[in-house]
């Protein structure tokens, strides 16, 4: 953890989102984490709490959507699979300019290094999602610590920056524990979703747009890198939000105070 990043300094960040959105509905998370292995969605109420805040050794706070008046939404990537695939996605956002954050499993990084410099080279976020994707919440507090401050050192090593958000593996909502840790390890923020788009089931392209045309102004969604049917949905994910106004954004961006 940066020692230069105080608690204080977090939460003083902190007050200031919660001032400056009033437009965002704010929901404190009770913690409780659904069970699926790959992130489902669950109909747990999630927290909303945005922030550019610093790295802090305070518990983190679990984000699940921005400021509802935006009509932005963050399309995030859970990363890992063939890179191929990965590229195939990548080219099809940036053909349409979209920005993305792609959260990295540290093995898959591991891997495949290159993919660090490819994702921040086309000017996406890059972000925590733990080293081997394990279901975070069944592992105690040294191996959980590990797998997170595995991943943000590679990340160190690989593109020179830890990312700003850390996302919990093994499903959408992160633990006490977890939190906890996570800010001990310098992310403010855990960041969760309020729309699956269920991607990781290879439910099929029509089932990807029901689920991601439930975005609304502020939604975070989550989607897989290394999925066929992630990459045939997105011309039709992409022209949808454009039909109603929706812009996609980096998470950094929704959550800018």
């Amino acid at each position: 953890m940066n020692p230069k990043y105080s608690r204080r300094a977090v939460l003083s960040a902190a007050a200031i989102i919660a001032g400056a959105a009033a437009c965002s509905r704010a929901v404190r998370h009770a913690a409780t984490p659904s069970t699926s292995s790959t992130a489902p969605a669950s109909s747990t109420p999630p927290a909303t709490s945005s922030s550019s805040a610093p790295p802090s050794g305070g518990p983190s706070v679990e984000v699940a959507n921005g400021p509802r008046t935006r009509q932005e939404v963050a399309l995030t990537f859970h990363g890992s699979g063939d890179p191929a695939l990965a590229n195939e996605l990548f080219a099809a956002v940036s053909d349409r300019g979209v920005p993305i954050t792609v959260f990295a499993v540290g093995t898959w990084l591991a891997a495949n290094p290159s993919m660090a410099k490819t994702i921040t080279d086309h000017g996406y976020e890059l972000a925590n999602h733990t080293y081997t994707h394990p279901t975070l919440s069944n592992l105690d507090a040294a191996a959980t610590t590990s797998e997170i401050a595995q991943c943000r050192d590679l990340l160190v090593k690989l593109s020179g920056a830890p990312g700003r958000y850390f996302r919990q593996s093994g499903a959408q909502h992160s633990t006490p524990l977890i939190r906890s840790i996570a800010g001990q390890l310098g992310y403010p923020v855990c960041l969760s979703y309020d729309v699956d788009s269920l991607d990781w089931t290879d439910p099929g392209v029509s089932v990807i747009h029901k689920q991601t045309a439930t975005a609304t102004g502020g939604s975070i969604v989550s989607m897989h890198l290394g999925h066929p049917g992630t990459i045939s949905a997105m011309p039709g994910v992409l022209a949808d939000l454009a039909s109603r106004g929706l812009t996609p954004v980096t998470v950094s961006h929704l959550l800018r105070a």
